[in-house]
C-alpha cells in the first residue's frame, strides 16, 4: 500500500467532499434553522457540549471548530476510500468511483448514527431535517467520487507515480 497516494487522494476527495457537503449543510440549516452557519456549529457539539448545539450565529469557537471536525471527517472517510480501492484498476471508472464513494458515505452514516457514541455523533442532526441530512451524505459521496476521479486521472498522467 503506498500510503502517501492513499492520503493524497483522501486529501483532494475529502476536501471536495467535505465543501459540498458543507454547501448542502449551509443551505438546509438556512432553510430548517433560520440559520445557514446552525449545522455546522452543531458539528462542534463533540467539544464544546450542547451550547453547540443552540449556536445560529457564526462565530471561530463553534463555526471553526465545526467545519474543522466535519473536514477532518471527510478527509478521514475518502482516506479509507482511497485506500479500498488502490491497486484496482477498475476504480478509475466513473461507474465503479461513484459505487464505491456511495458506499463510503453509507458507511460513514452508519457509523455515524448507529456506531459512535450520541457525543461524537455529526450534530448536525440537531438542526436539519431528515431529508436533508440525506443530502449532506449524497454530496458527500459526489464530493468524494469526483475527488477520487480527480485525483487518480491526475496519479495516471504523471510520471513519476
Amino acid at each position: 500500500m503506498d500510503w502517501k497516494l492513499v492520503f493524497r487522494e483522501g486529501l483532494v476527495a475529502g476536501s471536495l467532499g467535505s465543501l459540498l457537503s458543507s454547501l448542502v449543510l449551509l443551505a438546509c440549516g438556512r432553510r430548517d434553522a433560520g440559520s445557514a452557519v446552525a449545522p455546522v456549529n452543531a458539528v462542534s457539539h463533540w467539544l464544546w457540549g450542547r451550547e453547540s448545539l443552540r449556536t445560529d450565529r457564526m462565530d471561530a469557537r463553534h463555526t471553526l471548530a465545526g467545519y474543522a471536525t466535519h473536514h477532518a471527517a471527510s478527509v478521514f472517510w475518502a482516506s479509507l476510500h482511497a485506500a479500498a480501492a488502490q491497486g484496482r484498476p477498475a476504480t478509475r471508472q466513473a461507474a465503479v468511483a461513484v459505487a464505491g464513494a456511495a458506499a463510503t458515505s453509507a458507511i460513514a452514516c452508519l457509523v455515524d448514527y448507529r456506531v459512535v457514541p450520541k457525543r461524537l455523533t455529526p450534530g448536525f442532526e440537531h438542526r436539519i431535517s431528515p431529508a436533508a441530512m440525506t443530502g449532506v451524505y449524497v454530496a458527500l459521496a459526489v464530493g468524494l467520487a469526483a475527488g477520487a476521479l480527480l485525483a487518480r486521472r491526475a496519479r495516471r498522467c504523471d510520471p513519476t507515480t
